[in-house]
């Protein structure tokens, strides 16, 4: 298995208004203009639904010719009850027997765009943060096991799960077996560590999990600063754009020696996320603001956009 090089970045273009849960999905001329951003400078766009934003990704892709491949994600919803989620992880059987269904056939779903944009889906990831203790979509790994064997029956690419690296060193040690590659979740900035230890903890999570399956490869699927909060989870002071620069600098340093293939999370703001406190950090791990402008991370590598906010603020 051979996977491809280059700058990678999580995509998920959902603008003010905007939001999944409610089919509220970016047009295909705001997919299209985030895309021409981003060809720039990546190369690589990880997804995360097969919704009708993923399929208007990979229709601008194919139309504009740009030359992006994608790691095409199905989003999981919970199959069980996860007790242990501090914002509610609970559901009556009716709504949990519904999300098996929708998982079915979210897969089928992952499946057809999978082998219609061969030659753009480079691998597909089954599931996204669906075994983690604190989870509010949770599956059980047995059943994570069946639906990555229904994939790996059906699609030529590659075939992962994306999770935070706590997992991989317990609970997915079957799962690891069906999968052709380890993707991780490393955020040091959650877990309230500085600036100055940051690197070094991201280094530790990714070889905690390598360790443990030699000859398997593993990429990094996430890994990102946040630059507002109001606190929780992290301490408010760490979530500023100077510190998500130099993390970035020192993340991408690091990856390119080594040879690791890692997304940054991610590519633009989304204001859907998390709470409705406009300082939720969910809503702030763009290195561009929700309405496109370059954080301080990129500023260098997009002064035309700086050159346009200067404009109009003039």
């Amino acid at each position: 298995m051979t996977l491809p090089r280059g700058n990678a970045i999580c995509y998920s273009g959902y603008r003010q208004g905007q939001d999944p849960n409610r089919q509220l999905y970016p047009s295909v001329a705001e997919i299209r203009e985030d895309l021409h951003i981003l060809a720039k400078h990546w190369q690589l766009l990880r997804l995360y639904d097969c919704s009708v934003h993923a399929e208007r990704v990979l229709q601008v892709i194919r139309e504009d010719a740009l030359p992006l491949q994608v790691m095409l994600g199905a989003y999981l919803g919970a199959e069980m009850n996860n007790f242990g989620c501090p914002w509610g992880g609970t559901y009556d059987e009716a709504t949990l027997e519904a999300n098996r269904r929708e998982n079915d056939a979210e897969v089928e779903r992952l499946i057809a765009l999978a082998r219609r944009h061969e030659d753009i889906v480079f691998s597909v990831a089954v599931g996204n943060e669906a075994t983690v203790d604190w989870t509010d979509h949770y599956v059980p790994v047995p059943r994570m096991i069946e639906h990555v064997k229904r994939v790996k029956a059906a699609v030529a690419q590659p075939v992962t799960f994306c999770e935070n690296y706590v997992p991989w060193q317990h609970k997915l040690r079957e799962l690891v077996a069906e999968l052709d590659f380890i993707s991780v979740h490393t955020y040091p900035v959650w877990e309230y560590k500085h600036i100055h230890e940051a690197l070094d903890y991201t280094q530790a999570n990714v070889e905690s999990v390598a360790a443990l399956y030699p000859g398997k490869p593993v990429v990094i699927t996430e890994a990102g600063w946040c630059t507002a909060s109001n606190g929780r989870g992290m301490h408010a002071e760490h979530a500023v754009q100077e510190l998500q620069a130099i993390y970035y600098q020192d993340l991408m340093a690091w990856t390119r020696e080594a040879g690791l293939l890692c997304f940054v999370f991610e590519a633009f703001d989304e204001p859907w996320k998390g709470s409705p406190d406009p300082l939720e950090p969910e809503k702030h791990w763009g290195l561009f603001t929700v309405d496109r402008r370059p954080k301080r991370v990129v500023e260098a590598l997009y002064p035309e956009l700086l050159a346009d906010l200067q404009t109009d603020m003039t």
